[in-house]
């Protein structure tokens, strides 16, 4: 006989778990504890399931019946319902957590940990300013192309190109993430490529001609200031690093008896190791260094204080004051003269492109690369030397 309200609300726990049905599958199972709870037994491809639609009286009979009679639709269609129930649960929860901003946190909390503290800030900082309040509560995996066109592109039409070439580089960074870990389908970000307008190639300033070269390394000789300002300039050209890397140079890097400059990884533009031969010249210049900044942490420490190095401004104030505008000569000039004069001293450009430290494509390659043609280069970088001690020495043929 089917159930009533009436006959519900009498029933009581009689000291054991027991069922009462309605018919259709349907029952009021009665628990240890005295819940009423609304269960439909069921069959499906040949084996026995149960289905649960909830708590009397929250649920009532006429819900339930309602449930039952979808859950029998479902079957007739060949749906198992208690499948569909566990995927409605599921998208239900991908909609709350799936979130653009849920997603990104993730991806960078995991997957920028090898990034500088600096740089991993800033990415953040672009999230909250720019990504987050536009798209942040979107479901990522329902995000289209033109939702993240309309939040670049404004930024773009201000004049904000290499911000706005930097949120779509987070986007997909994001979207890939979401990809690998089964969040979403497609790399929208992709389909986005050539969107935003080419990026501006900006060349550095850098004299030319080795005429020029030779009076610069000159000036340099000459120029009278703060002694590691003088053998950071005199250094720059015999090593040709990145300024940054140059000016946080540390003493524990030097293994001044192997003659070579380890790098490490995290100094790195590209966070891979690198090692700078160092020639003749260059250990001179270290070994006048040396008593005055030696028993410290940096070659280069600040004139204020020696827990820092010198500052990018500091060497191209110098530069400055020695008469080099700043469309003639900036402190990373050092490393276009190296480019330019060992091509076409015809120097192998592998050679020159390992030196350079230019990133590796291959990032299997990348990881053991830092050795990769270094007895090459150790002779390359000595004739280097060689070559603008003539230029400067020789103002006639240089």
């Amino acid at each position: 006989m089917p159930l009533t309200d009436t006959h519900i609300k009498t029933i009581k726990y009689t000291g054991k778990p027991k069922k009462y049905f309605d018919g259709g599958g349907l029952f009021l199972f009665v628990s240890a504890t005295g819940s009423k709870l609304w269960r439909m037994a069921y069959r499906f491809e040949q084996k026995e399931k149960l289905l649960s639609f909830g708590e009397y009286p929250a649920v009532s009979l006429k819900d339930a019946r309602e449930r039952r009679e979808e859950a029998k639709k479902m079957l007739a269609k060949g749906i198992d319902p208690s499948m569909h129930k566990k995927a409605v649960k599921a998208a239900q929860l991908s909609e709350m957590n799936d979130t653009f901003q849920n997603i990104a946190l993730e991806w960078h909390q995991t997957r920028t940990e090898e990034f500088s503290d600096k740089h991993r800030g800033t990415i953040m900082f672009r999230l909250e300013t720019y990504l987050f309040p536009a798209i942040g509560k979107a479901h990522i995996a329902k995000l289209e192309p033109q939702d993240i066109l309309a939040v670049i592109r404004p930024i773009e039409q201000k004049g904000l190109f290499e911000t706005a070439r930097r949120l779509l580089q987070i986007v997909s960074q994001v979207f890939r993430y979401a990809v690998v870990t089964g969040r979403a389908r497609h790399n929208i970000a992709a389909d986005l490529s050539g969107a935003l307008r080419p990026r501006k190639v900006t060349h550095r300033a850098a004299v030319k001609g080795t005429q020029k070269v030779g009076q610069l390394l000159r000036d340099i000789d000459s120029y009278e200031g703060y002694f590691p300002i003088v053998c950071a300039l005199r250094l720059a050209p015999l090593v040709f690093v990145r300024p940054t890397e140059l000016r946080a140079a540390q003493w524990r890097e030097f293994d001044l008896e192997g003659r070579e400059w380890r790098i490490p990884a995290e100094r790195m533009k590209m966070k891979q190791m690198h090692i700078v031969p160092l020639a003749t010249q260059a250990i001179a210049i270290l070994g006048e260094l040396h008593p005055f900044s030696g028993g410290g942490k940096y070659l280069f420490p600040s004139i204020r204080t020696e827990t820092r190095p010198i500052s990018d401004a500091t060497l191209l104030n110098a530069l400055r004051r020695m008469g080099y505008a700043k469309d003639e000569m900036c402190t990373h000039g050092f490393r276009s003269i190296a480019s330019t004069l060992l091509n076409e001293l015809g120097y192998n450009k592998d050679w020159i492109e390992r030196q350079l430290a230019h990133g590796e494509r291959d990032e299997v390659r990348a990881a053991y690369n830092y050795a990769e043609y270094l007895p090459e280069r150790k002779r390359m970088m000595q004739e280097w030397a060689d070559y603008l001690s003539a230029l400067r020495d020789n103002p006639a043929t240089s």
